[in-house]
């Protein structure tokens, strides 16, 4: 399985209510994308409890409270100004195409640094792309690992050598520094924000109203040759469907091969090239993707939890989720279902 770039716990499942959502601060800069712009409303504005209360407040703003132009050549009228950095929980900055002198490792332009210095003690700060580049230029990514598009981790890294950057990865998630790469992967950070702090049922509900999949591994490359197919050329797309109706099961390599009526080198050479890693490390994949779901919502016996996602003994669920989380299945439990007072 691809390496989860954790170096810092998640927080533990939060409340939340009608009374106490979690506010959302989303930057706004010159030059903002507006399809990176309106992924935090739009995923966020998706999380929902049983009852269908929204969990997240979510505010635009700009650093002086003034409309800022998009890079599309419309004008983005924000709901406030640097105000609301001071009051969110978490500030998520957008990349901004606007600011080239980021790229040479330049200041921020003053009303930026000031809005950036604003923002309160302890809130969590997440970037989607070159948002990155706002972050770092404040300082605020010296000597921890971040990510930023594949296409400028050189440059990046040239204009902010202090920063740990690893361009092979979706999203890094420093604990309350959060990084993700380019475009859509800014959704996939978005999804694992809502995971860890409210767990997997949350998160499957605002993917299925937003129509993505609710998880893709952080430590996923971010770029993978996934040329598209020949109308002729069969792929591995039904194999991986049958697959995961047996996770429970064994299941090997020779026995997808042959339910995808290829040879094993074929069959192992097209799973990487449409999936973008190998057939075992997928399988381990969607099978820790079914332990932590029932880690989280019930309170099955972890040998109970071992069987129904297919790595049959505790022990060896007990090993993956060590290797890929960091933590025992005992204590991935207690985070999203703590002990009664």
């Amino acid at each position: 399985m691809s390496e989860v770039r954790t170096t810092r716990t998640g927080t533990a499942a939060e409340e939340s209510g009608p009374r106490d959502r979690h506010r959302i601060a989303v930057l706004a800069l010159p030059g903002v994308p507006p399809f990176e712009l309106g992924i935090p409303s739009r995923v966020f504005g998706s999380a929902v409890d049983e009852t269908g209360e929204a969990l997240y407040e979510v505010v635009v703003c700009t650093a002086d409270g003034r409309p800022v132009l998009s890079d599309a050549g419309f004008t983005v009228q924000p709901a406030a100004g640097p105000e609301a950095l001071a009051a969110a929980d978490t500030v998520i900055l957008p990349p901004t195409h606007a600011m080239p002198e980021l790229a040479r490792g330049g200041p921020l332009p003053p009303e930026v640094a000031a809005a950036i210095a604003g923002i309160r003690p302890g809130a969590r700060l997440v970037s989607i792309c070159t948002g990155s580049y706002v972050l770092a230029a404040a300082g605020l990514l010296d000597g921890r690992p971040a990510t930023t598009h594949w296409n400028l981790a050189p440059e990046f890294r040239r204009a902010y050598p202090r920063v740990l950057v690893d361009e092979d990865v979706l999203f890094v998630d420093d604990g309350d520094v959060l990084t993700s790469a380019g475009v859509a992967a800014g959704v996939d950070l978005c999804l694992h924000l809502i995971r860890r702090d409210h767990g997997a049922a949350v998160t499957n509900r605002a993917a299925r109203m937003c129509v993505v999949p609710p998880w893709r591994d952080g430590g996923q490359a971010q770029y993978i040759d996934r040329p598209v197919p020949e109308p002729t050329v069969a792929t591995t797309t039904a194999t991986r469907a049958w697959a995961l109706e047996r996770l429970a099961e064994p299941i090997t390599l020779a026995e997808l091969a042959d339910h995808a009526r290829m040879s094993l080198r074929t069959f192992t050479r097209r799973f990487r090239d449409e999936v973008g890693m190998t057939p075992v490390q997928w399988l381990t994949a969607q099978r820790l993707e079914v332990a932590r779901h029932l880690l989280e919502s019930s309170d099955l016996p972890v040998d109970l939890v071992a069987h129904r996602s297919g790595f049959g003994s505790a022990n060896s669920l007990r090993q993956h989720m060590r290797t890929a989380l960091g933590v025992s299945p005992i204590a991935y439990r207690r985070t999203f279902q703590p002990a009664p007072a």
